[in-house]
Parts: structure tokens; C-alpha cells; sequence
């Protein structure tokens, strides 16, 4: 291995542990984890019919953040989980995008998904994104 690819590839790590940084990620990992623990709503989602399941946007890549805001926001609103852990996530992701960190999971500030999914579907969508970014 050269010393310009060794350059390259130091680079290329910090760039990812800045982005993982300013993503909050080892922070919303833990409290997205402590939500699905605590969170017995595995109910399905029936976007139709009328249910007590909270039907939340599962986004669309690229489009996270907003859904990210958009799904706490109405968990916070019908009560579903840990008040003050859920409210210091959705103050995280509104930080995120206001800010405009974490480029790759806000390309713009509209929530866009073709399905929703309930709680727990929320849950893991969050996790499995953040996860990602941590690797």
C-alpha cells in the first residue's frame, strides 16, 4: 500500500467518525433501544380501518430525518412511550435537520414513504439507519 492510498483511506475514516459525530448516532442508538424495550405495541398498522395502532412512516432512503420528526412527534402526541426519552430523540432528529447534519438522511425537509409501519417497525427503521451510519 502506497502513502497516498494511506492518506486516502485515514481521510476517508475521519470523515466517517465526523459524520457519526454530528449524527448523534451512539446517542440515538441507546435511546431508540430503551424505547423498544419499554415498547409492548407490536400491533399491526391498518392505515384504514380504524385502530389504537400508530401507523408511522417508514421512510423512504434519503428521507429519514423528516419521517424521523414527523413519526416521535405523534408518538409524543398519543402518549406511546417514555415522554422525556422520546422528546430528547425528537429534539435530536428537529436538530439534525434544521442544522442540515447528516446529509444522506435529509435530502430535503419533506417526510416521503410509500408504507407505514407501527412502533416497534418505527423503532427498528431508526435503529437499522443508525446502525448503518455507525459502521
Amino acid at each position: 500500500m502506497n502513502a497516498s492510498m494511506l492518506s486516502y483511506m485515514l481521510f476517508s475514516l475521519l470523515l466517517l467518525s465526523v459524520q457519526a459525530q454530528r449524527c448523534s448516532v451512539g446517542e440515538i442508538i441507546r435511546f431508540t433501544t430503551r424505547l423498544l424495550e419499554e415498547s409492548s405495541v407490536s400491533c399491526p398498522c391498518r392505515e384504514t380501518a380504524a385502530s389504537s395502532c400508530s401507523c408511522l412512516p417508514i421512510a423512504e432512503p434519503g428521507h429519514e430525518l423528516p419521517c424521523f420528526v414527523e413519526g416521535t412527534e405523534h408518538m409524543l402526541k398519543t402518549n406511546t412511550s417514555s415522554n422525556a426519552v422520546l422528546a430528547r430523540l425528537n429534539q435530536t432528529f428537529q436538530i439534525q435537520l434544521d442544522r442540515k447534519l447528516c446529509e444522506s438522511l435529509a435530502r430535503g425537509d419533506q417526510c416521503q414513504y410509500k408504507t407505514k409501519g407501527n412502533v416497534t417497525e418505527f423503532l427498528n427503521k431508526i435503529l437499522t439507519t443508525y446502525q448503518a451510519i455507525n459502521k
